[in-house]
């Protein structure tokens, strides 16, 4: 069998030209050994019409195995020059020739070097790819925390806003006497949490007691 690889009539036929004539070789020779069986079994259904014979079958056998070597071995050698036709004259793609979907190849010629610097260059275009997908994560990530931070910011806008609302309903007008405003409420209602807490302690201790 012959040791070129032939990828390129491999990409045109779907399969190397090889695996087909080992096919056929195999088919080829698989016909010969039933064609054997059959003349063989032939042979043995007549010499039962002849009782006073002296060939037994084990030398039928031994007769048949050594013609099926010699047809074998003529057969291997014819074989050996027909797959050399084949794969020279019909399974051959000339170097002359380029499939349809290599056009291209001829429109756009590259040289080694040409497609190696190709090669570089895509390489440096994923990595500015990657780059600066990184960074557009980033920013994405940023601009989501000054979202967060924005929202923090109107919250404390609008409570200043209902600080000054309230301060005016109070009768203050300015920052301090808000914020002072504001700290003795908190004071006030720290106190009456704290006799509410102490109230709430005692009726616990009086409801264990009885």
């Amino acid at each position: 069998m012959s040791v070129n690889p032939m990828d390129y009539e491999a990409q045109f036929f779907g399969f190397t030209p090889q695996t087909c004539m080992l096919r056929v070789y195999i088919a080829f020779q698989d016909y010969l050994f039933e064609t054997m069986l059959v003349v063989e079994s032939v042979i043995l259904k007549k010499l039962d019409g002849f009782p006073d014979c002296k060939i037994s079958p084990f030398q039928i056998r031994k007769s048949t195995e050594k013609f099926l070597l010699f047809m074998k071995e003529h057969f291997d050698k014819l074989f050996s020059k027909m797959e050399e036709v084949l794969l020279q004259l019909v399974l051959n793609i000339p170097k002359n020739v380029l499939l349809p979907e290599d056009k291209v190849h001829e429109q756009f010629p590259y040289s080694k070097e040409q497609f190696q610097a190709l090669q570089g260059e895509i390489q440096q275009l994923q990595q500015q790819f990657r780059a600066e997908a990184s960074a557009g994560q980033a920013l994405r990530a940023e601009l989501e925390e000054q979202r967060v931070v924005r929202a923090e910011l109107e919250k404390i806008l609008q409570w200043f806003d209902g600080l000054e609302n309230i301060s005016r309903e109070h009768g203050t007008s300015n920052f301090k006497e808000s914020f002072a405003f504001l700290t003795e409420n908190s004071k006030k209602l720290q106190d009456v949490l704290k006799d509410v807490e102490e109230k709430s302690k005692k009726i616990k201790k009086h409801d264990q007691l009885l």
